[in-house]
């Protein structure tokens, strides 16, 4: 039954559109990730804790994509390294990725060796040693699997120098390039604290050192102007009172000027990823040992992609699709 409706794809695909054969053979590939197929998917790997919202949405969206031939690759696995039982929002992760039909691996960061994890929190030889062991075995776990591209999407662990050598791995960083480095509400905190008049959104090849690997492509926009001037003020007002430290400990992800950054934030986030792995998959850009190259010439620095993204956001204001950001 499997290699029939594999073979009706095969005979059909001459007929259709550009767009719909995308769609057929990521289908095709969601349902025969290592099988014997005679497309040449683009074929990726995703990685994440899925510890909150955000991972979920960045996986569908993707996932989605992939489904209606936005992007002509699939989803050659998912990896998370947390298990079933950890938290509640990893738990509806692993179920949306079953749900899925991805095939997933598992590994538990948190249960592997945590006496020397705990060691590695003050000594960072241990740490990385830690690290390079915990990887080793992911990369075991990941042996029958090929991926062109691995993405770490909301994985909150800092990959091993073993590991980055190994694969070709990017990750979505919410800040532009030299920026802040950490979580996105570290990111947004960071920022005001700077009081800094520009931000972004950036996916960078992934290194040993945690958000340092050089810029992919990235998107920026301000935060300062008509949306956001008046919630500066509050702040500087607030500040002649108390510290950034006690009005962060007061209103935590409810402060309007951090909900506001994030909100702008959240929604290039999605556009960039999607346009990144398009880029990727259709062969505009590429990684050769470890570089960054369109067509024959090496990319430094990056691609800044703000038109594009820009565009993107106003086809979804056009649209009245509202984007809301997962601040829990």
């Amino acid at each position: 039954m499997i290699k029939r409706g594999f073979f009706y794809y095969s005979r059909t695909l001459e007929s259709l559109t550009p767009r719909t054969l995308a769609a057929q053979k990521a289908r095709v590939f969601l349902l025969f990730p290592e099988g014997d197929n005679n497309f040449m998917v683009f074929k990726i790997g995703w990685f994440s804790t899925g510890r909150d919202k955000a991972a979920r949405d960045l996986l569908r969206t993707i996932y989605n994509s992939i489904k209606i031939g936005e992007i002509n690759a699939g989803l050659s696995f998912v990896f998370c390294n947390r298990v079933l039982g950890e938290s509640e929002e990893s738990d509806r992760f692993l179920k949306m990725v079953k749900d899925y039909d991805i095939d997933l691996i598992c590994y538990s960061s948190k249960d592997f060796n945590p006496d020397m994890r705990r060691m590695g929190m003050t000594n960072p030889v241990v740490l990385e040693k830690w690290r390079r062991k915990y990887d080793n075995e992911i990369i075991k776990r990941l042996a029958k699997y090929t991926a062109d591209l691995n993405i770490l999407a909301g994985y909150m662990l800092v990959v091993s120098s073993k590991m980055c050598e190994k694969l070709d791995m990017i990750n979505l960083h919410p800040a532009a390039p030299g920026g802040p480095s950490g979580t996105w509400q570290e990111v947004i905190w960071k920022l005001m604290d700077l009081r800094a008049d520009r931000t972004g959104v950036m996916i960078h090849l992934v290194t040993s050192k945690l958000d340092e690997g050089p810029p992919v492509t990235y998107c920026t926009f301000p935060v300062r102007g008509p949306v956001f001037n008046k919630l500066w003020n509050n702040l500087n007002r607030r500040l002649k009172d108390k510290s950034l430290a006690q009005i962060m400990e007061e209103d935590g992800e409810r402060n309007e000027l951090f909900i506001e950054i994030r909100r702008h934030g959240f929604i290039r986030e999605q556009p960039l990823l999607i346009k990144t792995i398009k880029a990727f998959a259709e062969g505009r850009i590429r990684f050769e040992n470890k570089r960054l190259f369109m067509g024959n010439e090496a990319i430094k620095d990056g691609l800044c992609l703000n038109e594009e993204i820009e565009a993107c956001i106003c086809d979804q204001n056009n649209s009245t699709q509202t984007a809301k950001a997962p601040y829990r």
